[in-house]
């Protein structure tokens, strides 16, 4: 089956101080349509620059990028955007929510930037907050909500036009330990239901409800884990941690 988020041979570099930076060094990754793959490793190891990438929210130097069997990373700044529209979601750790807007608007907003009908907007976005348990926020805006509810939010955002793929960078990052459970339940939940999901995350809570972890080092891929359920996936991740780091 082809894969429905692919690169080859993904490189990054950045210019610091007149010195050149290897961000991504040569990164081949394959996600499967209704797989649930994290992406773990320190600081500064290139996991969210590989998700800006994904997204086409920066470019590659070198390598390419397949979204659903198409080859994206060569579109147009304003072909990416659609394209980024309609197939591609993302959840952020700070939510990035648009704080003079309602929840109802910061949801039906992306539907209707990719083309939907007022109505349809409303009517998605209604299912949506419905199924989060939040639909009596929809008139307050994002500052009255707790951490966890304007992560609800977020979610929403992020799947009202049917994405492809959800990306999410450090989700629970901003969260307390009760929200933290909360939204991993949700994302598994999407998950269970067909959602491709591609998550960054340096805690081995999060990354053990996936179905694969892979694990970065210095801008590159070093291990890749199928992870088995009948295991304690938590105590495995924390040792391939612990072994990426000696």
């Amino acid at each position: 089956m082809q894969p429905i988020l692919e690169t080859k041979g993904l490189v990054k570099t950045y210019q610091s101080n007149g010195a050149t930076v290897q961000a991504l060094r040569r990164v081949d990754i394959s996600i499967a349509q209704g797989e649930l793959v994290a992406v773990m490793g320190s600081s500064g190891c290139g996991k969210s620059t590989l998700l800006h990438l994904l997204g086409g929210l920066d470019r590659p130097t070198s390598g390419e990028v397949h979204l659903k069997g198409d080859r994206v990373d060569t579109l147009s700044e304003a072909s990416w955007a659609v394209r980024r529209r309609r197939q591609v979601g993302f959840v952020f750790q700070f939510f990035n929510l648009i704080g003079n807007l309602t929840v109802a608007d910061n949801v039906e907003l992306p539907a209707l930037l990719a083309g939907v009908s007022t109505s349809e907007a409303r009517r998605l976005r209604e299912k949506l907050l419905t199924d989060l348990g939040i639909a009596d926020k929809a008139g307050s805006v994002p500052s009255k909500l707790s951490g966890g509810q304007q992560q609800r939010v977020a979610l929403a955002r992020a799947l009202v036009n049917h994405p492809a793929v959800l990306l999410a960078d450090e989700p629970t990052g901003n969260l307390d330990s009760q929200s933290t459970g909360e939204v991993l339940g949700l994302l598994k939940s999407m998950n269970s239901q067909g959602q491709t999901i591609l998550l960054v995350t340096h805690d081995p809570r999060v990354a053990s409800m996936a179905d694969r972890v892979v694990m970065m080092r210095d801008g590159q891929i070093k291990q890749e884990t199928r992870l088995e359920k009948s295991r304690d996936p938590k105590a495995a991740i924390a040792r391939w941690l612990v072994q990426l780091e000696a």
